[in-house]
């Protein structure tokens, strides 16, 4: 039986283009990505921009916390790189996108990220992943949203936090799932989504378990598993007919 797997691009296409950027956006989603994962932090005039750390250091060497700068001012030190969450969205038109939310947001800050999500007219095809604690905010902010939650330990959630956060998906770092794990998720009613294997080697192996969705740094390998993987059995030559 053939099986269905998303391909999800993490943070874009980031060993070819600096990652949450629409660049990286656009050749994750020209190379056969499924849906792309983003981070989403709030600068701090309150709007949604795409970073993961808490400062600009990294990837834009600038030593300032994204909270102390305001959106004009992020758009002026990475000379415009750093795209808001809106313009994410509109360039990711027709794409599912898995909005990441890394640190713990509070119920202020995931209202604002879902008020974008609404506005760019998105809400269908946005789903959100991160911890108990701002997928519980998000919760709160739209009863109605998709979310993945990330867990990180073999120890399954409790009953009443699976209750308050109704996730379609659990999302689990790759080297922790096995057939036991996978099994527990499918059998709870969940999807199992899983982060970040960059190897054949380890994709082959989490589509082996019957996972549902794979978030890597490489969706060009990861495409081309799952395209082979979803292609119809080669007829047998012996046993067709003229």
């Amino acid at each position: 039986m053939n099986q269905t797997i998303t391909a999800v691009a993490h943070r874009g296409d980031p060993y070819l283009f600096r990652e949450n950027t629409l660049d990286s956006l656009r050749s994750a989603i020209s190379r056969g990505a499924d849906a792309v994962e983003i981070d989403v932090r709030l600068t701090r005039d309150g709007v949604p921009v795409l970073l993961h750390d808490e400062s600009l250091k990294r990837l834009w060497e600038l030593d300032r916390p994204l909270l102390a700068l305001s959106a004009d001012e992020v758009r002026e030190h990475t000379v415009g790189k750093v795209p808001t969450l809106a313009e994410a969205l509109a360039r990711t038109d027709g794409t599912r996108v898995m909005l990441d939310l890394p640190g713990t947001p509070d119920l202020r800050a995931a209202r604002r990220v879902v008020d974008v999500v609404r506005e760019s007219g998105a809400a269908d095809r946005v789903y959100y992943c991160a911890g108990a604690p701002a997928m519980l905010a998000v919760r709160a902010a739209d009863p109605a949203a998709e979310i993945a939650l990330t867990w990180t330990t073999l120890a399954p959630p409790r009953p009443g936090l699976l209750e308050a956060v109704r996730p379609r998906w659990l999302n689990y770092r790759f080297g922790l799932v096995d057939r036991a794990l996978a099994e527990r998720v499918h059998r709870g009613g969940h999807l199992l989504s899983v982060w970040t294997p960059d190897t054949r080697r380890s994709m082959r192996r989490l589509i082996a378990l019957g996972v549902d969705s794979i978030t890597t740094n490489r969706i060009d390998t990861l495409h081309a598993l799952t395209r082979a993987n979803a292609a119809p059995p080669s007829p047998d030559r012996r046993g067709s007919r003229a």
